[in-house]
Order: structure tokens, then C-alpha cells, then sequence
């Protein structure tokens, strides 16, 4: 029987931690002088005060390890249960939220999916909308932990070859996240301010520019306006572009630049594969817009540039309705999302790493196939890719494409047309934001779809945020019995 007061522990760490935070946007409710301050105060105490009582009644059970199932059950447990609470000011809200539309957008922050039930954003109150940016903010530091901590502990879709790079974790796991914990928010909080001073030099209000700066750094795609980053086309998609890449990049990588050594940044064959898809995708997007539309060539790059990132990102930020562009485009924006940033970063969806262990292990096999008698290793950024590791590659790539396939028919069973039924399911379990058709594309939100299909979203974006097998494995018998 597993333990779960260990896991109870942790929880209520955690929800009483969002319970307090939820005092940041009460104050500025409370300053704005809209009277919705209030909601933020019945929050916070709902929130605190059971997170409190869940710590102090598993407080007798504190363990300095967890155990792989523990391990396993925490790792989800956290991104289902933080959204129940996060919810509780949609509920109370100004937006008067049912309670699916309410556990669906907090699930899209803390998932840094970015997809929306919520409209009229321009006229919300201010602490509402802090909130969202807040929620999307803590899911993108929570998921770095997640994947330099516990995905490689728990030999997750691969993960298991950043080991070494994600320290040494084996053993103490929850003093060792502690320690990373410390050292990544440094830099994430650091990295945050600069956004932030940088949207506002470019001309955006202070309350556009911290909510973005939270977004764009957890590549979560939450805006203050309905336009989103439409509202703020020019200087500041340049800006943004550079920061979602930022956001992108290992942040294992940034510890070794504070510590003196920063080639190791460059050296890494995810960074160099990831900045040179972005370049390729946006410049084979600028010829073909310049010749298809004779377009403006610094418009044209600027929008693909940011757009392309965006989305590669799985941001999810759009500054244009770029399926006006063409079939060519969208086909183009779909497939980008389902590439991912690098692991270890904010980012989402598949990740470019298992693209490039792909490609070595399919580049093996044809040469074993031409010189049978030879020795073929697949290999990763010079290293040779063990059989553990390529085996657990491969199973998420059939996962993954089993989830979106499943997720896809089920959502046309709800009544979706097709188009929306599998850019919905691809941005859910690649937790991007935007889908593809006039419902739910970079010009719509998922307001009127229907709450069975919210649900199946739902879903996906929770297995899809958590690397798919963390959350079917609970669903083993195995697992319950080991």
C-alpha cells in the first residue's frame, strides 16, 4: 500500500503557497478600487487555509525520499489539484464562470497551454487578469523542476539522458529540488524583470508589460487584451520573440553561464537545432508571403518571426490571424507546434531532442541495412543514445501519437467538425494555446466549445504537460501493486 501522507505533504505545501499569492492580486484589486478585491480575500482564505490543514494533518510522515510511486503520484497530483484551487477566483469572479469553464482556464495556465474560455479580456478587472498571467507564471517554473528533477529520475520519454545535467538527483530527491528550485527562480525571476523593463521601454502600460513579461516567459500565451500581442504589433513581437527563445533554452544551461562557462550554451545540440528550425521556418514563411502576397519584407519577417516562434514555443501568443496566409501556413503552423522547444525549458509539446534522437536512430538503421556487418550507434549531442533511452523515445512518439489520434476521434464525438477536433486535440497535448479553423484559431478562443469536449481538453493538456506516461501509468495495476 503506498503511502500517501508524504504526497498529502508536499500538496498542501503547495495550495497553501498559491493561497498566498493570491494576495498579490487583492492588492491590486484593492488599489484599482473596483470592489472585486473581495473575491481574491475569500480565495485566499479557501486556498490557505486548506492547504494548511492538508500540511499539518500529513506533517507526521515527512520523508527525505520518495519513492518512485510517491514520485510518480506527486508529479500529477500537483498540476490537478493546484488548478482546482487556482479556479476558485473564476468562480467567484467577475467572469461568473461555470465551473468547467473555470477548471479549464486555470488547467491552460498552470499547463502554460494558453487556450481560453474567457472573453471581453479588455474589460475584466485588473487582478483577475494578473491572476491568469500569475497562474501561467508558476505552472512554467513548476514544469522546469518537474523536468530537471523528477522526468529524469522517473526515465520519462527519455529524459533519463539529462540526468547528469539536471544534478545529481538520485537519492534525497525533494532537498535536490529544493536546491535547483532556488537556483532556476533566480534566474527565471531575473529573467522576467528584464522582459518586463523591456516591454515597458517599448511603450507598454506597466500592467500590459508585467502580464506579459509573466507569459512570455513561462511561453504560456495569456494577454490582457482580446487582440492579443495583436495589440502591440511592431518593436515589441522582436522583443518577444527573443524572450520566448530564451525561455525555450535549458535553463541548466543558464547555471552554467552564471557559474563562468558559457559555451556550453551553444554547444548544446538541442540550442543549435531549435534556433535553426525557428530561422528556417520563419524565412520559408517570409519568401513565400513576399511572393504570394508582395508583402512588405521587415513586416513580413517581424510576423514570422514572432508568429513562428510563438508557436514552436507553444506560447501561443498570436499577432495576426496568420490562417489568412493560406492552407500553406496553417499546414506549416501545425506541424511546428508539435516540434516543442528544448527539454528543461518552459516549453511544451514534444520536444525538438527527441527529433534529433529520432533522426540519429532512423540514420542507423539505414547503415546497418547497407552495411549489415557494421556497427551503428545512434548518438545525441556526441554522446551515444543507450537502448534505455531509445526505447523510451520511441514509446512516447507512439504514445503521443496514439493520445492525439484517440483525443481527436473523441472530440469529434462531441460534435466538432474535423479541423477543430485535431488542432484541438494537437493543442492540448502539445499544450500550445491557439488551434487551427475560425472557432478555436489564433483569431477565435474556446468559449463555445462544448463542456464534454472541454473536458477531453482538459485532459490532454494535463497528460500532454506531464510527458504522457507519468499520468497512464497510474492507471496500471502494476503500478498499485509494486
Amino acid at each position: 500500500m503506498i503511502d500517501l501522507r508524504p504526497v498529502g505533504y508536499v500538496i498542501g505545501l503547495l495550495v497553501a503557497a498559491l493561497g498566498a499569492a493570491m494576495a498579490v492580486p487583492l492588492a491590486v484589486d484593492l488599489a484599482a478600487g473596483n470592489g472585486h478585491w473581495w473575491v481574491f480575500l475569500e480565495s485566499t482564505v479557501i486556498t490557505a487555509l486548506t492547504g494548511t490543514l492538508l500540511a499539518l494533518a500529513c506533517a507526521n510522515a515527512v520523508a527525505e525520499r520518495l519513492t518512485i510511486q510517491q514520485t510518480f503520484l506527486l508529479t500529477t497530483a500537483v498540476w490537478v489539484l493546484l488548478p482546482v484551487f487556482g479556479a476558485v477566483p473564476f468562480v467567484l469572479g467577475a467572469t461568473d464562470a461555470n465551473w468547467t469553464d473555470a477548471f479549464f482556464e486555470a488547467v491552460s495556465g498552470l499547463t502554460t497551454t494558453g487556450s481560453t474560455v474567457f472573453e471581453d479580456l479588455d474589460d475584466l478587472p485588473r487582478g483577475l487578469l494578473l491572476w491568469r498571467s500569475m497562474l501561467q507564471w508558476f505552472g512554467g517554473i513548476g514544469i522546469i523542476v518537474v523536468a530537471m528533477v523528477f522526468l529524469p529520475e522517473l526515465r520519462v520519454g527519455g529524459m533519463q539522458i539529462f540526468r547528469s545535467e539536471a544534478f545529481d538527483t538520485m537519492g534525497k530527491i525533494l532537498p535536490r529540488a529544493a536546491e535547483i528550485a532556488a537556483r532556476i527562480s533566480w534566474i527565471y525571476v531575473v529573467l522576467t524583470f528584464l522582459c518586463f523593463l523591456g516591454y515597458a521601454a517599448l511603450g507598454m502600460g506597466s500592467f500590459d508589460a508585467i502580464n506579459h513579461a509573466l507569459t512570455t516567459m513561462s511561453t504560456g500565451g495569456f494577454s490582457t487584451r482580446d487582440a492579443s500581442f495583436g495589440a502591440f504589433q511592431g518593436a515589441p513581437e522582436y522583443l518577444a520573440s527573443v524572450f520566448m527563445i530564451l525561455a525555450s533554452l535549458p535553463f541548466v544551461r543558464y547555471i552554467q553561464v552564471i557559474s563562468g562557462s558559457i559555451a556550453p550554451i551553444w554547444r548544446d545540440a538541442q540550442v543549435r537545432a531549435y534556433i535553426a528550425t525557428i530561422l528556417a521556418a520563419s524565412g520559408i514563411i517570409v519568401v513565400f508571403e513576399v511572393l504570394a502576397d508582395d508583402r512588405p519584407l521587415e513586416e513580413s519577417f517581424r510576423e514570422a518571426l514572432f508568429n513562428v516562434t510563438s508557436i514552436i514555443s507553444g506560447t501561443g501568443y498570436a499577432s495576426v490571424d496568420y490562417q489568412l496566409w493560406g492552407v500553406f501556413a496553417m499546414v506549416m503552423f501545425f506541424f511546428l507546434g508539435l516540434i516543442g522547444g528544448c527539454a528543461g525549458s518552459t516549453c511544451c509539446s514534444v520536444k525538438i531532442f527527441r527529433y534529433q534522437i529520432l533522426m540519429s536512430s532512423i540514420r542507423a538503421q539505414i547503415r546497418r541495412i547497407h552495411s549489415p556487418h557494421g556497427l551503428f550507434t545512434p548518438r545525441f549531442d556526441n554522446r551515444p543514445v543507450g537502448e534505455d533511452v531509445l526505447n523510451s523515445v520511441m514509446a512516447f512518439f507512439v504514445l503521443f501519437i496514439v493520445s492525439l489520434g484517440a483525443l481527436s476521434v473523441l472530440l469529434s464525438m462531441t460534435g466538432l467538425d474535423f479541423v477543430t477536433s485535431l488542432s484541438g486535440a494537437a493543442t492540448a497535448i502539445g499544450n500550445i494555446g491557439p488551434g487551427l479553423g475560425d472557432e478555436i484559431g489564433p483569431a477565435g478562443n474556446f468559449a463555445d466549445i462544448n463542456p464534454t469536449a472541454k473536458w477531453l481538453l482538459i485532459a490532454g493538456m494535463l497528460v500532454g504537460r506531464l510527458e504522457l506516461m507519468v499520468v497512464y501509468v497510474l492507471f496500471t495495476v502494476y503500478f498499485w501493486r509494486a
